[in-house]
C-alpha cells in the first residue's frame, strides 16, 4: 500500500504542476499528450487515496476506539490542514504578483466550509470527515455493510446530481462523492491482505488481464472528456457516474496489481518512501513546486513545458520528504503532525530481518 500511494502521490503532483504551468500562461499546445495523460490519471488517482485509507480503518479504530480514533485523525490529517491551509493562502496573499490564484482575507474562511477553493487542500478535509463519519455510522449506529453500500450509493449518485445542476453544498458534496471509496477499501480489507490473494495480485497473468481493460476505459475516459463542450475534466464524473465508478475502480485495480508486482520483486523502492510520506508531500508540495516554477520562468527564463514538469515534480516529492526528516531532527514534528510517526510495519520488518541475520 506504500507503493500505492507513492503512485498516487506522484500522479497528484504530476496534475498539480501542469495545470499550474497552463496557469502561468505558458502554452501547451505542441504538448497534447502531456495534457491527455493528465485527464487520464485523473479518472482513478483520488478514488485510490481512498481506497487505500479504506484498507487501513477497521484495523486503526480497532486499536484505538472511536475518541483516540478521531484524536489520531485530528492530529495527523485535520491539523496540517488548518495549519498549511492558511500558510499556503498566507503566501498568496504576499506574493500576489507571481502566482497563478490570488487569495483575500476571506479565503480563510473557505477552510472550513468551501475547500475546493484553496486547492489541494479538500482532499484532506475531504479524508477526515469520510472516515470520522463511516466509522461512526459502522461502530456507533451500527449500520450493516448492505446499508452502508445504499447509503454510499445514495451519496454518489446524489453528489452527481448536484453538481450536474450547479447546486453548490460545499465540502458536503466531497463526502457525497468520496464515501463509497472508503467503504470499497474497508469490505476489501481483509480479502487483500489474504495470503493466496497476495499471490494472485503478484503474477503476472493478473496483470495482463487487468491492463486490457484498463487501457480500454482509460481511452473511453479521455475520449469522452476532451470531446465535451460542459466539462473537460469531469464530465464523465458528473453525467456518467456508473461508467466513472467502473473506470475508476478498474484503475485503482490495474495500479494496486503493480504495485504488488513491485513488492515481489522488491523493486522501486523509492515508490515506498514516497508513500509512506504521502500525506506531508501533498500538504506541502503546491508552495515548494510554484516557487522553483516562478524562479525557473521569471528568473531563468525556462519556458520549456517537459523540462519544467519533471524538474518541479521531482522537486515537489522530494524536498517535502527532507524537510519531513529535518523537522523530526529539530524536533518540530508539528509542522507536519502532532501525532509523533512511529516506525512504519514496513521498517520493522526491515529491523526484524536485520536482526535475524546477525544473529545467525
Amino acid at each position: 500500500m506504500d507503493y500505492a500511494r507513492g503512485v498516487a502521490i506522484l500522479l497528484v503532483a504530476y496534475r498539480h504542476v501542469f495545470e499550474g504551468i497552463k496557469s502561468s500562461g505558458i502554452s501547451v499546445e505542441n504538448y497534447m499528450y502531456l495534457e491527455h495523460f493528465n485527464i487520464g490519471f485523473f479518472s482513478f488517482r483520488m478514488p485510490l487515496f481512498f481506497i487505500v485509507s479504506g484498507i487501513f480503518l477497521s484495523a486503526s479504530f480497532s486499536k484505538r476506539g472511536l475518541r483516540k480514533y478521531v484524536e489520531n485523525k485530528a492530529k495527523i490529517i485535520l491539523w496540517p490542514y488548518f495549519l498549511w491551509g492558511i500558510l499556503q493562502i498566507t503566501l498568496q496573499i504576499i506574493f500576489s504578483g507571481y502566482v497563478n490564484r490570488t487569495k483575500t482575507v476571506y479565503s480563510y474562511l473557505y477552510l472550513l466550509y468551501q475547500p475546493v477553493e484553496i486547492e489541494q487542500f479538500w482532499y484532506l478535509y475531504a479524508l477526515f470527515n469520510v472516515s470520522v463519519l463511516y466509522v461512526f455510522l459502522k461502530y456507533v449506529v451500527r449500520l450493516k455493510t448492505w446499508h452502508q453500500v445504499i447509503l454510499a450509493a445514495a451519496m454518489y449518485f446524489g453528489c452527481s446530481y448536484f453538481n450536474r445542476q450547479s447546486i453548490n453544498l460545499g465540502f458536503l458534496l466531497d463526502i457525497f462523492h468520496n464515501y463509497i471509496f472508503i467503504l470499497i477499501g474497508d469490505m476489501i480489507h481483509t480479502w487483500i491482505r489474504d495470503p493466496k490473494r497476495i499471490k494472485m495480485l503478484q503474477e503476472w497473468k493478473t496483470f495482463f488481464i487487468l491492463i486490457i481493460p484498463f487501457a480500454a476505459t482509460q481511452g473511453y475516459f479521455l475520449y469522452r472528456n476532451i470531446n465535451s463542450t460542459v466539462n473537460k475534466y469531469r464530465f464523465v464524473e458528473y453525467y456518467e457516474p456508473t461508467i466513472f465508478l467502473v473506470i475508476a475502480l478498474t484503475g485503482c485495480a490495474f495500479v494496486i496489481c503493480c504495485c504488488f508486482l513491485l513488492q515481489r520483486y522488491n523493486k522501486q523502492n523509492w515508490l515506498r518512501v514516497l508513500g509512506r510520506n504521502s500525506l506531508y508531500i501533498y500538504v506541502s508540495h503546491v508552495i515548494i513546486f510554484a516557487a522553483f516554477r516562478v524562479l525557473l520562468t521569471r528568473i531563468f527564463h525556462i519556458y520549456n513545458v517537459p523540462f519544467l514538469l519533471i524538474v518541479c515534480i521531482a522537486i515537489g516529492v522530494t524536498i517535502p520528504v527532507f524537510l519531513f526528516r529535518l523537522s523530526e531532527r529539530l524536533g518540530m514534528e508539528w509542522i507536519f503532525t502532532l501525532e509523533k510517526p512511529g516506525k512504519t510495519q514496513y521498517e520493522k520488518n526491515n529491523i526484524a530481518v536485520s536482526e535475524a541475520r546477525i544473529a545467525n
